[in-house]
């Protein structure tokens, strides 16, 4: 549990930093003074970020902005726009949430509901074309939903657990009807403080921070075969990974805490841990073998107690952890699938905690760093994008017309990872198709609104297909198009627009 009074987020003033070789961190355009402190966001599907206020400023729980790129598809200097408030008795912290295959996006549950700690079943979805929010009554029978973790199954069918109801309880949502269907058969222990990670292949990985009746059985971790609906025990982690006071062999509660996992290119999946008396492990699960390893320890009394990472677009992972449980001194790492090695400081790590902390891929191959102040941050990463995965078109037709509906086929539509993931609660996977038109003569950039992509699945190929709007106010003319995923783009496709 993350302490709320930890969020009495007094804005961090920006002080400047060093950077080591091309690895760099860029401000993002001020944000309102109406607008506290940015937290929570996620990519919609036509290109605009959608962020949340979490300054505690009272009435500002059900605040949503929008970042949308400049003319030239810069973030840096994009306009904030205020949108829609939540329902009125809805104002959560540390959620479960996805952008659904339709465009749009689903927050469910909280930690806390305006400020108050309710592990609260209330949920709610934004559209971004309406600008409306919608009420999502909870799964029968649920008394929490909590910071409890989600996840988009590769059907593209949301799937949301519950922290804290016993037995353990997930739900599958039919996002046309908003109703929902029980799943998770067999499940070892609670969802709470857990991350749910997409496999290749369909299945989902779990890595258990403690068991039924809150004893800690240590190392279990699990796998969802989203084909029967039911969890499979499969045995020991190489260590611990979540939190607890018995790592030390003291007495006392524990934080159950853990670090975020995340799919890279080789099919391997980081994992990274928390430790409340030294440093955090971690570990490296193979998919294809079904087997861990080891993985070497953050340094010192670094981890990550809840935390973000992401995979960057040259196959690296990005973590942030910082010095004991919830303490401050943050300070950004790299994985390169052997070695972890320090990264470049946004100007506020130093003064954050792991948890603080939210990273998402944007279509510029940027990750986007946000930290509960009024100071939100670009990396630009170091070396050439991996490949294999880039986007491929089959287009029958070259001249589209604006503010119409077009059919997209191709081929890796959705990526090798879900790209970005946290310790629980605030999921921003990014592993969905997006638009890119960029006028030939002007320069200018406009993105279309994808949806109903026809999987959501990792580490698949294809084919695949989904439907993008043409922008209305698209400059028409000879136009470049791409289809960006994780951001790593397409080749440009030579189109007409009229």
């Amino acid at each position: 549990m993350k302490l709320l009074r930890m969020l009495g987020i007094a804005l961090v003033a920006v002080a400047a930093v060093g950077v080591a070789g091309a690895q760099t961190w860029q401000p993002v355009t001020a944000l309102p003074g109406s607008f506290g402190a940015a937290g929570a966001m996620a990519l919609l599907t036509d290109g605009r970020v959608l962020v949340h206020d979490e300054s505690g400023n009272s009435g500002t729980w059900g605040n949503w902005w929008t970042l949308t790129p400049d003319i030239n598809g810069n973030y840096s200097t994009g306009t904030w726009t205020q949108v829609a408030t939540m329902p009125s008795n809805y104002g959560p912290l540390y959620f479960g949430s996805a952008v659904l295959p339709d465009g749009r996006y689903i927050v469910e549950g909280g930690e806390y509901n305006f400020g108050n700690g309710e592990w609260t079943n209330l949920g709610a979805i934004y559209d971004p074309v309406a600008n409306t929010w919608t009420s999502v009554t909870p799964p029968s029978g649920w008394s929490n939903i909590g910071d409890s973790p989600s996840v988009i199954l590769f059907n593209g069918t949301y799937m949301q657990s519950s922290c804290c109801d016993e037995p353990p309880a997930a739900a599958l949502l039919n996002a046309s009807t908003l109703t929902w269907t029980s799943t998770g058969s067999g499940k070892f222990d609670i969802y709470d403080e857990e991350g749910l990670t997409l496999l290749p292949g369909g299945n989902v990985l779990d890595v258990d921070a403690y068991v039924s009746g809150y004893q800690s059985n240590g190392k279990n971790w699990e796998t969802y075969n989203a084909g029967t609906g039911a969890w499979t025990s499969q045995g020991n982690t190489p260590e611990q990974y979540w939190d607890s006071a018995a790592d030390c062999g003291g007495e006392g509660s524990a934080s159950y805490e853990l670090g975020p996992a995340v799919l890279m290119p080789t099919g391997n999946v980081f994992q990274t841990g928390a430790n409340s008396c030294g440093a955090g492990h971690n570990g490296v699960y193979t998919v294809s073998t079904n087997s861990w390893t080891e993985a070497p320890d953050f340094p010192g009394t670094f981890d990550v107690a809840d935390g973000p990472a992401a995979l960057e677009t040259n196959g690296k992972v990005l973590v942030f952890a910082s010095p004991g449980i919830y303490n401050t001194g943050g300070q950004m790492f790299e994985w390169n699938g052997s070695t972890l090695t320090e990264a470049p400081n946004p100007p506020n790590g130093p003064g954050d905690s792991s948890y603080y902390g939210h990273f998402l891929m944007l279509p510029t191959g940027q990750i986007m760093f946000t930290d509960f102040s009024n100071d939100v941050e670009l990396f630009n990463s170091a070396g050439s994008p991996y490949t294999g995965w880039n986007a491929t078109l089959l287009l029958s037709n070259l001249v589209f017309t604006h503010g119409t509906t077009v059919k997209l086929n191709g081929f890796n539509f959705n990526g090798a990872s879900q790209n970005n993931a946290y310790g629980d609660d605030f999921q921003d996977a990014t592993n969905y198709p997006i638009v890119r038109f960029t006028n030939t003569a002007t320069g200018h950039v406009f993105y279309g609104k994808t949806h109903g992509h026809s999987a959501m699945a990792v580490g698949f190929h294809g084919p695949a297909y989904t439907y993008v709007d043409i922008p209305s106010d698209i400059e028409t003319g000879a136009t470049k198009l791409q289809v960006i995923v994780n951001g790593i783009a397409s080749q440009d496709y030579a189109i007409g627009i009229n």
